[in-house]
C-alpha cells in the first residue's frame, strides 16, 4: 500500500475511534442523566453492538502506524505508542467486559448499586481512553506540521 493512502487510513482509523469513543461515553451519560431504564438499555445494546467498530478502527491505527513508522519509535512517537498500549489495554481489559455487562444488566433491568459502579468505572476508563486518543491526533498534527515544515525550509 502506498505511503500516501496508509497515511489515509491511519488518520481516518484514528478519527473514527475517537470519535466512536466519544459517543459511547456521551450517550452513556445522556441516557443515566435524562433517559427511562429502556433507553439506558437500548443505549447500553448499541454500544454492545458498535464495539466492534471500535475494536477495529483501534487495529487499523495501530496497524497503520507501525507500517508508517515502525514498532520502536522516538520522541513524540514514543509518547504516541506508549499512550496507544495503554488504551489498548483499559479497552481490553476494562471497557469491553464492562460494556459487555452492562448491556446484560441493563436489558435484565438490573440497575442496581453493582450496575451504577461499573458504569462509573466505565466513564472514568473510557475518559482516560478519549483523552489518550485525543492527545495522540493533536501530537500526531504536531508531527505532520514539524515534517511539513522541514520540507519547505
Amino acid at each position: 500500500m502506498q505511503t500516501s493512502t496508509l497515511k489515509k487510513v491511519h488518520k481516518l482509523a484514528a478519527i473514527a475511534a475517537f470519535l466512536l469513543v466519544i459517543t459511547f461515553f456521551t450517550s452513556s451519560i445522556i441516557a443515566d442523566l435524562f433517559a427511562s431504564y429502556e433507553a439506558i438499555a437500548m443505549v447500553k445494546q448499541t454500544i454492545q453492538y458498535s464495539v466492534i467498530l471500535l475494536v477495529l478502527s483501534m487495529m487499523a491505527t495501530g496497524i497503520s502506524a507501525n507500517k508508517l513508522y515502525g514498532s520502536k519509535g522516538k520522541g513524540l512517537m514514543a509518547t504516541k505508542q506508549k499512550r496507544m498500549k495503554i488504551a489498548a489495554a483499559n479497552g481490553l481489559f476494562v471497557l469491553l467486559p464492562a460494556a459487555l455487562i452492562l448491556a446484560h444488566w441493563s436489558s435484565i433491568g438490573q440497575f442496581d448499586s453493582t450496575y451504577w459502579t461499573v458504569q462509573s468505572v466505565e466513564l472514568i476508563a473510557g475518559a482516560i481512553n478519549a483523552t489518550m486518543l485525543g492527545l495522540n491526533i493533536r501530537d500526531g498534527i504536531k508531527m505532520g506540521q514539524k515534517k511539513a515544515a522541514k520540507v519547505t525550509a
